[in-house]
């Protein structure tokens, strides 16, 4: 990549200085090393088309790494929505890798830190050794198992290994300084006993390395380039450094991290933590949840993938935390969404429209376009008949000078179809319209080249020909919080600021031609919004989502 063809953000700097001071472009290799401990999120999204787009910009192989240290949080399902996410994202990796490939070789590595008195096996209480660790502005005290000899401790970790120990009886620990100004350099737990059953080893280890200790030497043993991570990580770099000297040999590479900002979303979470609250207290009906910030959330709700990577990319890498207005990520869906989704009609607040001279048991089918922006235009049939369904905000019976819908006595343009005239209502008994009643003009026709070019009408809308309506069920999805930064007030539960509104689903009408469409099929319901096929969808029930508005007009729930 010549630097001369773009500008280098300071992720992209680091590399280019690396290979300026000997560092051989062959050795580049990156990786993306998810806990499969929850499903991804948009923030993970940021990270793989980071690391990805290095491999890609670079021509360097990209590792999918599993850091799959702790066995009680950790499932299959997450290995395999993993993989799923970043494959649907467009990306592929070089080497598919788990941190408990290396169990053997970390235990082995931690047997000699013990022979080299670098670490010791202690037997103090969780609560104990947080007392003993001090404060920042305070040295901790040492254990009093510190200074066990090397004898005992090799004979207590191999039994600890062996399952001969009760989960909390001891810890391996480093032997580094308890007077550390790092606190994470405070004699670090390198290992800790666990009876759990690993999704890959089974029941074959009773301790697991702790992720400090693994995340480091795994990226040494895939000889790993680079190991960008986020902020929070800041603070582990030196302990990560210190877990290399131990091992290091100078023959090989030596990885390096790096840290670059998280880029957290308005009115959103992007903790695993977080999310998977929100999924085991049922406050959303699973991690793709359309109002999740999971990417199979994201993916079921109709964004596309080319939205979320223009989106990474629009953000960039930053040195600083920052919250990104999700207006933003609204934006780059509707962007791609209007060059590939076709536009279809579909009304989801009904009235019936009776076109009274029309004749009665006729109809006709008109040409409508599929998408204005493809490149060869291309062109589906509606159905059209006397009785209709048009939405009922596109009527008012006594309507203001800047209403440019259909009013008593006004003309307004059926999309792709005729030009019709309001002339009266049929009310039901507390005075609700139930249909209105109007005229239509035969020699208006949508693209007959006569009456239609000369004439102007102020208003066009949509419809659907009530005789043809295929019936479906409408998901209209909200902000899942109703304050730019459910995570900003430490002192308040962020699920106080759940909107209870962020879900209304309706029934509503579209044209027949969507009786075949397919799980995760984009359409642009004409003036309504971008909408998708639910995984729920089936030929009995059709159900969509919708994605996102055709503008940003939202503003309600940040208005309570």
């Amino acid at each position: 990549m010549s630097t001369e063809e773009k500008s280098l953000n300071f992720i992209e700097q680091i590399i280019e200085e690396d290979l300026k001071n000997g560092l051989s472009k062959d050795k580049l290799r990156f990786r993306f090393p998810p806990e499969p401990n929850g499903y991804l999120h948009l923030g993970h999204a940021s990270a793989i088309c980071l690391n990805f787009g290095l491999g890609i910009d670079y021509d360097a192989p990209v590792n999918l790494r599993f850091d799959d240290t702790n066995p009680s949080k950790e499932e299959q399902e997450f290995v395999d929505s993993i993989k799923k996410d970043v494959e649907w994202l467009g990306f592929s990796w070089d080497k598919e890798c788990y941190a408990s490939d290396y169990f053997q070789q970390l235990y082995d590595w931690a047997v000699e830190l013990i022979k080299n008195d670098k670490a010791y096996v202690d037997s103090i209480s969780a609560e104990e050794m947080a007392i003993l660790k001090g404060t920042p502005t305070q040295k901790g005290t040492d254990s009093p198992y510190r200074n066990r000899s090397v004898e005992e401790n090799l004979d207590l970790f191999e039994r600890m290994k062996k399952g001969e120990f009760e989960k909390g009886a001891h810890v391996l620990r480093a032997k580094i300084s308890m007077g550390a100004t790092n606190m994470l350099m405070r004699d670090p737990i390198i290992y800790r006993i666990m009876h759990a059953h690993h999704h890959r080893t089974g029941n074959d280890w009773c301790i697991y390395p702790m992720y400090d200790w693994a995340h480091g030497e795994s990226d040494y043993l895939e000889q790993v380039s680079h190991s960008f991570c986020t902020l929070e990580f800041l603070p582990h770099r030196e302990l990560y450094d210190w877990f290399l000297n131990q091992i290091y040999d100078e023959t090989k590479v030596r990885p390096k991290q790096r840290e670059f900002a998280r880029r957290n979303l308005s009115h959103t979470v992007v903790s695993k933590r977080k999310l998977a609250q929100l999924v085991e207290e049922k406050h959303v009906s699973g991690w793709d949840d359309p109002r999740m910030s999971t990417i199979s959330g994201m993916r079921r709700r109709g964004i596309t993938s080319t939205a979320i990577r223009n989106f990474a990319k629009t953000i960039g890498i930053a040195k600083r935390d920052n919250l990104i207005d999700v207006s933003l990520l609204d934006f780059c869906i509707r962007e791609d969404l209007n060059k590939v989704a076709p536009r279809v009609m579909a009304v989801l607040n009904p009235v019936k429209l009776v076109i009274t001279n029309y004749p009665e048991g006729q109809e006709e089918w008109l040409e409508a376009e599929n998408n204005p922006e493809d490149e060869v235009m291309t062109y589906r049939q509606l159905p059209f008949s006397r009785e209709l369904y048009i939405e009922r905000e596109d009527f008012q019976e006594e309507a203001h000078k800047k209403f440019f819908r259909l009013t008593l006595g006004t003309e307004v343009r059926l999309k792709n179809a005729y030009f019709i005239k309001g002339e009266s209502v049929v009310k039901d008994a507390e005075g609700n319209i139930t249909e209105i009643h109007c005229t239509y003009d035969v020699d208006t026709k949508s693209g007959s080249g006569t009456e239609a070019s000369q004439r102007k009408v102020k208003g066009t809308i949509h419809w659907v020909s009530v005789k043809h309506a295929v019936e479906a069920e409408v998901r209209l999805y909200d902000r899942l919080f109703t304050t730019e930064n459910p995570d900003g007030n430490k002192d308040v539960d962020f699920k106080e600021f759940i909107n209870p509104n962020s879900l209304e689903v309706i029934t509503g009408y579209v044209e027949p031609s969507l009786q075949t469409a397919k799980e995760l099929d984009h359409f642009q319901f004409q003036r309504l919004g971008y909408f998708c096929v639910d995984n729920d969808s089936s030929a009995e029930k059709l159900v969509f989502n919708k994605t996102v508005g055709l503008r940003d007009t939202w503003a309600k729930v940040s208005s309570r």
